[in-house]
Parts: C-alpha cells; structure tokens; sequence
C-alpha cells in the first residue's frame, strides 16, 4: 500500500478506531500526514444512493434539513457576498439547505446528490442531478462550485477536483471543506472515546493544510487561501472531555456565547486545531 498522495509507504496507526467498522485500520502518512482507512473496498459506487448518510436510517429530507441547518447557515453567511448574482453548483448538496438559502442570493443553484430522497424532495425547486456525467450533458458552467465534506468520501478526490475544475466560468473559484486530521479532540486533548466516535467507515481521508494543499496543487488548482473553521462550540468540547460523548453543543448550548464561540474559534484557528478546513481554489492563468 501507498499513499494515495505523496506514494511513500510508510504510515503510523493512529488511535481510536472507526466506530462502524472495527476491524479497519486508521493509517496516517509518515511523509505528508495525509490519513487514511486500510481499505475502501466496502465503498461501492452504488452505496451512497440509499445510504445511512446522516444515521442508521436515511431520515426523512425535513429532519435532515432541520440536523443541517447551523452548518448550511453558516457556510451561506460565508459565502453570501461571494453569491450575487453568480451561478452556483453545490457538489454532494446533501438535503439541500444551502442551496435554497443561496438561490435567493444567487443568479442560478444546481445541485449534485445521489440520494435518492433530496432529488425527489427538491424536484420542481432546485435543478439536482444524480451525478456528474448527468450534470456534464447540461452544458452549464459555474462561477462557484462548492464542496462541503464531500471529498473525504471519494475514492479519487483529486480526479473529482479536476472534473469540478472543468465545469467553472473563466474566473471562477471552487470553495472545498474538509474535516481536519488535526482536531483538538483528536490531537491535543486526546479524547479517547472522541477517537473511538469520530472515524467512520464512510470517510476514507482526512486532511490536514499541507495533505489539503498536495491535493489541490496534484489536482492543477490554485491555491487562494487554505482557512481553519470551526464548526463545532465549546459545549461540545467540554462534554466530550466531562461526558466522553456529543450532544454538549445541544444540552449545554447555554455556554455558547456569541462572544465566547467567536473567541474558542479563533484560539484553535491560531494553533492549527480547529475540526474543519476550508479552501478557495481556482484554476491558474
């Protein structure tokens, strides 16, 4: 086995284990720090058009609206001045709440998703297709595409990122988020039952800036900036520590503070720990 990034083929396992699929192994790059699950064989390309995505079971598209609604308002407070009057692809747009708060900013949206239940729920409202050979025979291109931990799931990001990258207008820019490798819980508090929680068979990479930053550059893209986001308050935090399990962003949400959250983010962004990379990326000159 090699890196899917750099080809070394040395690796250290990493703590923890994926929570629904034990027997896998967490493998990180001694090289480029890229991590990775052992195998992806149990990834097929049909696996995501019915899949537990959010859950054990597929939810119903108004309660996965409602689970994804902090994450879909604050990448569209974000990206909202970025929006006006351009045309927007969402790429694995999941239930699609981003998409229908940006196309009342956004000239034109048009999704991605190969859940079966988004693409009906959405039918006569938002143009969702089921993957990406059926979007090329459209013929739109796109001022912004948007990829919101999307990548981790694929096989081959990198050609992903390129086929993206084939779709954009002159001057336009595809914004990636990413779950980061460098999580505090994972790293710098060392929470052994986060570890054992968060890796999970459905997500075959994670990243950190540098892996983040081979990827696109293998990918042909330029890079604008690569940004730390945290998606998750300090409640959640403290109650992995106290409790050993989530939910503290839910039951302890009382801590949270504008002022509070807006602080603990920027603390972590400083050291490099924050759950979440995001990065603008465009096709060079």
């Amino acid at each position: 086995m090699r890196c899917y990034l750099c080809q070394n083929k040395s690796f250290n396992i990493r703590k923890g284990q994926v929570r629904d699929a034990p027997t896998l192994k967490i493998l990180e790059c001694i090289n480029c720090g890229l991590v990775f699950l052992d195998s992806f064989e149990h990834i097929t390309s049909e696996f995501y058009q019915e899949s537990p995505i959010v859950g054990k079971e597929l939810p119903s598209v108004e309660y996965w609206l409602k689970l994804a609604d902090t994450d879909d308002q604050q990448r569209f407070e974000m990206l909202k001045p970025m929006l006006k009057n351009k045309t927007l692809m969402d790429f694995g747009c999941g239930a699609g709440g981003f998409l229908n708060k940006a196309r009342h900013v956004a000239e034109d949206v048009f999704g991605i998703e190969s859940e079966n239940k988004t693409r009906e729920y959405w039918s006569n409202v938002i143009n969702i297709y089921p993957d990406f050979v059926s979007l090329r025979q459209d013929k739109t291109r796109f001022d912004i595409i948007t990829a919101f931990h999307v990548l981790e799931h694929l096989h081959d990001p990198r050609a992903m990122l390129k086929n993206l990258a084939s779709l954009l207008v002159e001057g336009g820019r595809i914004v990636v988020e990413v779950p980061s490798s460098e999580d505090i819980l994972l790293t710098l508090y060392d929470s052994e039952p986060f570890q054992r929680f968060t890796y999970w068979s459905q997500h075959l990479f994670l990243f950190n800036p540098d892996s983040l930053r081979r990827l696109c550059e293998q990918a042909g893209l330029r890079i604008v900036t690569i940004q730390q986001f945290q998606r998750y308050p300090l409640s959640n935090h403290l109650h992995w520590l106290s409790k050993g399990r989530s939910g503290g962003h839910s039951s302890w949400a009382f801590l949270d503070t504008p002022e509070l959250t807006r602080a603990y983010s920027n603390a972590l962004a400083a050291i490099g720990k924050c759950d979440s990379l995001i990065a603008y990326l465009e096709i060079p000159d």
